[in-house]
């Protein structure tokens, strides 16, 4: 069913791609996306939507149909996404940089019409969906087609969230539009994003949340600059500088790597009103550190691509509880329970789970995955945390991570944390090494930032440390093996550690 008109101001909800005709009716001129020289107004911007939309359909997609988009960072990325949206259709995210037979897997798996690609990709495997090119055909064939939209009544499916780095076997959730605006609430909310953003795009749009913040500002009717990897540290300040940013979503891994400026390179970055961190938790000493030097407007940000946010951090509140990734954001309910199920007390440390409006409610065509994630209406993140009786949340690290030596566990994070706080070490990573005396061992793999030796850092742990919390060995490594998005790939270590 189908609205003959445009919807009122209520039913911008119902569907995120129409806030951008009111952007362009009231600010047809105003820069909606940029990118290098590229520049796209609101009307500019409206109208290719709603072509785009058009051509969607006459490649035979209908509403309810899942399409594929690999696609690297652009002008028609972004376009491509409303433009499904405005059709009714569920976007597929792919990462371009996926070989053909990972695209082909997760196109399969989550049953895709159609796959849009870079020109020249390589073809995918059989059996796989269609594939079409973004190219100057699809340009020439989208400029024919009419502005005026035939207006769904209903938002419904938008978009599978795929988890960072699926490549194996596929898992995420399908979101819906209202999920997704509920998603915005918070961020209007916490963090503050507003009409009057310049905000640099420095992640890449696959990623749930370089994808999250782009789509947010554009139905705020904010400038969106793209500006996404791979880049210098001094490149992004440049570029914040050239284009007046206001606020940016960056990495933990990016943010560590502009510590390594001058101030004078970094000045840009701190006349910023947000520098968002989020996908890894920021250590206490190093939080404050970036706060001072690159910006005081750093807020932590805890999310799941399934669930949302689920806390901020600000420098006040890393001031007051500098172990903790702060308090729930809005319309969140967050807890930390026990193996039943049933909540811990303050400062025990349980499974995190987390529920509201914005969460999704269970993973695609994956009943038990489904069912260790999802449980009564919550959403378990797969980690372990506790809450103080002032509602701050503190990570203690990941529940296939925890370590349980000789019957009692421990908790990575927080010997990660005390290596860190060594002014020698730059970066650690904890993790559990099979031992058949123990069933664990503690291993630390650890990144210098001065002259120290492993026998010294054990030491240091006896210090503040349990003695079944204290490695067994510490490995110096110049690097540690991590994800496209910066996170350190346990599991890999875990494989490279010799036998006990």
């Amino acid at each position: 069913m189908v609205c003959d008109q445009h919807p009122s101001l209520a039913g911008y909800r119902m569907n995120i791609s129409h806030t951008l005709h009111h952007h362009a009716a009231t600010r047809a001129d105003h820069p909606a996306l940029i990118r290098g020289e590229e520049r796209v107004t609101y009307g500019e911007l409206d109208a290719l939507v709603s072509q785009t939309s058009r051509h969607l359909g006459e490649l035979g997609l209908e509403r309810g149909e899942v399409v594929g988009v690999a696609l690297s960072d652009s002008i028609d990325h972004v376009v491509i996404m409303f433009a499904l949206a405005r059709a009714g259709m569920v976007m597929l995210p792919l990462d371009w940089r996926w070989t053909a037979g990972e695209q082909a897997r997760a196109a399969v798996f989550f049953e895709a019409r159609l796959v849009l690609a870079e020109p020249g990709a390589e073809p995918l495997p059989q059996p796989s969906p269609v594939v079409t090119t973004v190219d100057i055909d699809w340009h020439s064939n989208v400029a024919l087609c009419p502005t005026e939209d035939v207006w769904p009544n209903e938002g419904g499916p938008l978009l599978m969230s795929l988890s960072s780095g699926t490549t194996g076997a596929p898992k995420g959730p399908c979101l819906t539009h209202e999920q997704f605006w509920r998603r915005f609430f918070g961020h209007w909310i916490n963090l503050g994003f507003n009409a009057q953003d310049v905000y640099i795009s420095a992640t890449p749009l696959y990623y749930g949340g370089g994808r999250t913040f782009a789509m947010l500002l554009l139905y705020s009717g904010a400038t969106v600059v793209l500006f996404s990897p791979p880049y210098k540290p001094d490149e992004l300040c440049a570029e914040i500088a050239k284009r007046n940013a206001s606020s940016t979503f960056l990495v933990p891994t990016l943010l560590r790597r502009l510590l390594t400026l001058d101030d004078a390179t970094l000045e840009p970055m701190k006349r910023m009103r947000l520098v968002l961190s989020s996908g890894a938790a920021l250590y206490p000493e190093e939080g404050k550190v970036m706060r001072d030097r690159i910006c005081p407007g750093l807020v932590g940000y805890y999310s799941s691509s399934e669930g949302g946010g689920v806390s901020y951090m600000t420098g006040k509140d890393a001031d007051l509880r500098p172990d903790s990734v702060g308090r729930p954001v809005f319309g969140v309910e967050v807890q930390c329970v026990d193996e039943n199920h049933a909540p811990v007390d303050h400062g025990q440390v349980g499974k995190i789970r987390y529920r509201g409006p914005a969460v999704a409610s269970g993973y695609h065509n994956d009943a038990i995955a489904s069912a260790e994630a999802f449980r009564d209406g919550w959403y378990y993140p797969g980690d372990l945390g506790s809450m103080d009786q002032s509602g701050y949340l503190s990570l203690k690290g990941r529940s296939k991570d925890m370590i349980i030596r000789g019957g009692v566990n421990v908790y990575p994070g927080e010997i990660e944390a005390f290596l860190n706080a060594h002014p020698a070490v730059r970066e650690s990573a904890v993790v559990g090494w099979p031992s058949r005396e123990f069933n664990e061992e503690v291993a630390a793999f650890v990144i210098l930032a001065g002259e120290v030796g492993p026998a010294d850092l054990k030491t240091h742990c006896r210090k503040g440390l349990a003695p079944y919390k204290v490695p067994k060995e510490v490995f110096i490594v110049d690097d540690l093996p991590r994800s496209a998005l910066g996170k350190v790939l346990k599991a890999e270590l875990t494989a490279s550690l010799p036998q006990l």
